[in-house]
């Protein structure tokens, strides 16, 4: 399994390389050829982003140099000037969760040092370097988006005395690209950020064995003012979507082509190809034959997009309904793709065609385009709706109640806003309540044989341990493998007396997060992945992620992230795919296949709307109903009906005024009712939930358990946590029945996991103790710490922030652990409990 798991992510981090320009015949760099190397991040690759997605202990990272150093002499002097600066300059990491800064101080380069050195060497590779993540967004100052005063001097000076140069940019989404028109390097590519195989990926692109054939999951503008999203994007109480359905090339290709510095699936090649594709007479199939007309071999991704007629609703200009990669085809060979499109069918949020609620092809002709990217795709064929069709009904759901204005093409218009009664839906569909029968000896492995209904089995379950069932334990459980996130299902002993098992979840998508210091594979992040448009890859690649999981005893790994890139700021971009739904959809469908091959599964999220981390927790995003089907719910129902996603994580924020937790109608219209998915949700971790018109709080699973979001995470002792479930079903708030559902929910999903034919960790003889903390790292944040007791380090984990405010934790130690007096590392300690 290693080395071809070594293959496969060296293969993903190769193929994900996005070359924008190449000029002068600059790369393939030559076999033995003199290599300058600029730029500090040659001395420390990011492999990812930060926070809980990036947090992967790789047992190696291969850098860009270490890679180089087999097939060109690099020169040395120059990389002893880097190694003595940087010593001076150790990397900064920061202080706490979301800490680090997006880019590291850059060693000044004279035009004296550059020239010098271009006088000995043949080339200059440049690598600039960004990272960010959870809880912490990109800016638009320089050092972020923008290039530093010291990188704009490096890229001056290097440009201007080396006759061929290369800028690798090894970051976790698009930055500014106008200083390519001011320096004008003669390549550029996007390198991404490739996980621990990431050198050797970039090595082979820049020395040829591996033909460049990533494309841009996002379009480039010329700044970010041109994204449609700007103006509102960051607001730390209500982000309106404006934009609407005009996101990325949506938008640019129909009202902006000119702000546009390289479009969506743009990628060069060191060959050529030649496309011809033919539509079926249905539109609803392309033939394409490619061949290579080049001098190498290399691979075309073929991208099929729709111009679908601009009718009542108005629709852009441009949308993507499908793609494919050829194999690697040598010089003078052909192959031929059948791709399969989507519907380009459009939702009518308003009534506008006489549809109210409904997905319609409107009355017009659809115009269907093939090619390298948006921009350059040729026409291909014409279909006539000769009368608008209507496709399927769906129930009114996830209107906003906020007016505001959002654009339509090149016009604005009110967003329509909801008219129906949210708590009489409610109300109106809650399901049957029934009684406890009491334990009748059935076990959930008799529902998975047919001998009795999940119904029959559930109803046994007193209340109490109904309650227990819908709280997952953690971080760092001692139920489930060391350093992984959570433990759920099974997770008290009277649960585990009716056969259910402890299922285990861990941190993803970019490999497993293992807070006890083990070893996981760190994977090329989502942005690179998408890159890729290689669905057989990705089915590959998650396959050999599915094997790792089963090796660690994950039953569920938390990912893939499936948030689309809205605007380029966002700090979890890394871990997201796109700013396309359908390519979203579909990278992530294939990544669950491969996970399912292994019998894993992985939780997509987050569901829905998470586009941008700044006040993540607070923040209101406003969007219209059509939007939210047609761009940010998308990708999800695709991953339900295409992928088999069993699990899905809701967000932290609002949606439409409700958080996404307790957000009933999309929980349940949505998700289970107009999809039919029949899987289960849980929360982040730590978040505040409430229904309409609640205030928020970790303690209102009531609201969580009516919206159908099934699984709290985390709390440190399912048996007693301080929640409201058990008051809401003694004042009658909360129905058996509800809880039954949502228990129904989690038993499936683990009947489908590994974990139901595992056997139970042995049960270690223990004491626990509570301790009560308070840190002013954020709720949210997680933050390792040392458990000491007497001075002494016990055990290292990850602490939830509390704000400054006093909360408590309960800790289980081995009897063998001495009690003494215990403290936490970084944290103010007032009170510990025993008990055995």
């Amino acid at each position: 399994m290693k080395q071809q798991y070594q293959n496969l992510l060296r293969q993903a981090a190769a193929q994900s390389i996005v070359l924008l320009r190449n000029e002068n015949n600059t790369l393939p760099l030559r076999q033995g050829a003199r290599i300058a190397l600029f730029g500090r991040t040659q001395m420390q690759y990011y492999k990812s982003g930060t926070g809980s997605g990036g947090m992967v202990n790789a047992p190696y990272v291969i850098g860009i140099p270490e890679a180089l150093e087999s097939c060109v002499q690099l020169d040395t002097e120059l990389r002893e000037i880097y190694r003595s600066w940087v010593a001076l300059h150790p990397f900064e990491k920061g202080e706490g969760w979301a800490a680090e800064p997006w880019s590291q101080a850059e060693m000044p380069v004279s035009a004296a040092l550059a020239a010098q050195v271009a006088a000995r060497t043949d080339a200059a590779v440049v690598i600039i370097g960004r990272t960010a993540g959870e809880d912490r967004d990109h800016t638009s100052s320089a050092g972020s988006w923008l290039l530093t005063q010291e990188e704009e001097q490096m890229l001056e000076n290097v440009c201007r005395n080396f006759a061929h140069v290369a800028v690798l940019l090894n970051v976790g989404s698009i930055i500014d690209m106008g200083w390519v028109q001011r320096y004008r390097p003669d390549a550029v590519l996007y390198i991404w950020q490739g996980g621990q195989e990431g050198g050797r990926g970039v090595c082979d692109v820049l020395t040829g064995a591996v033909n460049p054939c990533g494309r841009l999951p996002d379009t480039i503008a010329k700044n970010l003012a041109c994204y449609p999203s700007h103006k509102n994007f960051g607001d730390p109480v209500r982000n309106f979507y404006a934009e609407d359905i005009y996101v990325g090339y949506r938008y640019f290709e129909t009202v902006a082509q000119s702000d546009v510095l390289y479009p969506f699936g743009f990628g060069l090649s060191y060959t050529t190809f030649e496309t011809s594709c033919t539509l079926d007479a249905d539109g609803q199939n392309v033939r394409a034959k490619v061949r290579n007309t080049g001098a190498v071999a290399g691979r075309e991704v073929v991208q099929v997009y729709c111009a679908p007629p601009q009718g009542a609703l108005g629709n852009p200009a441009r949308i993507l309904l499908g793609f494919s990669k050829t194999p690697l085809l040598a010089p003078n060979e052909s192959c031929e793709l059948s791709i399969t499109l989507a519907t380009p069918m459009s939702f009518d949020d308003s009534g506008a065609t006489g549809n109210a609620n409904c997905w319609v092809l409107e009355q017009g002709n659809y115009t269907y385009f093939a090619g390298g990217d948006v921009r350059t795709a040729v026409k291909i064929g014409e279909i006539l709706v000769p009368q608008t069709k209507r496709l399927q009904q769906c129930a009114a759901a996830l209107q906003p109640v906020q007016p505001f204005e959002l654009m339509r093409g090149a016009v604005a218009e009110a967003v329509p806003l909801r008219s129906y009664d949210l708590s009489a839906r409610i109300a109106g569909n809650l399901p049957a309540d029934r009684a406890e029968i009491g334990n009748q000896g059935w076990v959930l492995a008799d529902v998975q044989a047919g001998n009795c209904s999940m119904e029959t089995f559930l109803d046994q379950l007193p209340n109490a341990a109904l309650c227990c069932l819908l709280r997952g334990e953690g971080m760092n459980s001692p139920k489930v493998t060391p350093g992984t996130a959570a433990a759920f299902g099974g997770v008290t002993a009277q649960l585990q007396q009716f056969g259910i098992p402890i299922a285990c979840c861990d941190d993803g998508p970019s490999g497993l997060r293992l807070d006890d210091g083990s070893q996981a594979y760190s994977l090329p992040i989502g942005t690179a992945l998408a890159a890729t448009f290689d669905e057989q890859l990705m089915e590959e690649l998650f396959s050999m992620l599915g094997r790792e999981m089963v090796e660690h005893a994950v039953d569920l790994v938390l990912g893939p992230g499936i948030n689309l890139h809205r605007h380029p700021l966002n700090g979890r971009n890394f871990e997201y795919f796109s700013e396309d739904p359908y390519l979203t959809g579909r990278m992530a469908a294939a990544q669950l296949r491969g996970l399912h091959r292994q019998g894993v599964s992985g939780t997509i999220k987050h569901f829905a709307a998470n586009n941008q981390e700044n006040k993540r927790t607070e923040v209101d995003s406003v969007v219209s109903q059509r939007a939210l089907r047609e761009l940010y719910l998308k990708p999800f129902e695709i991953a339900v009906k295409e992928g088999k996603a069993i699990s899905v994580m809701s967000t932290y924020g609002r949606l439409n005024g409700i958080p996404t937790a307790g957000n009933y109608d999309l929980l349940t219209t949505v998700l289970r009712g107009d999809w039919g998915f029949d899987g289960m949700v849980m929360t982040d971790w730590w978040a505040s939930v409430g229904g309409e018109g609640e205030d928020p709080s970790r303690s209102a699973l009531s609201s969580m358990v009516r919206a159908q979001n099934d699984v709290y995470m985390v709390v440190s002792d399912a048996a007693a946590n301080p929640d409201d479930l058990e008051a809401s079903l003694q004042s009658g708030a909360l129905t058996r029945g509800e809880l039954l559902r949502c228990a129904a929910n989690i038993c499936r999903v683990l009947m489908q996991l590994p974990a139901m034919h595992r056997k139970a960790k042995p049960v270690q003889e223990s004491y626990s103790i509570r301790l009560r903390y308070r840190m002013d790292a954020a709720l949210t944040a997680q933050t390792p710490v040392n458990l000491r007791c007497d001075g002494r380090a016990v055990k290292t984990f990850m602490l939830q922030g509390t704000g400054g405010a006093w909360s408590e934790i309960t800790l289980t130690l081995p009897l063998t652990q001495p009690k003494g007096a215990f403290t936490l590392d970084g944290a103010e300690v007032s009170a510990v409990t025993f008990a055995d």
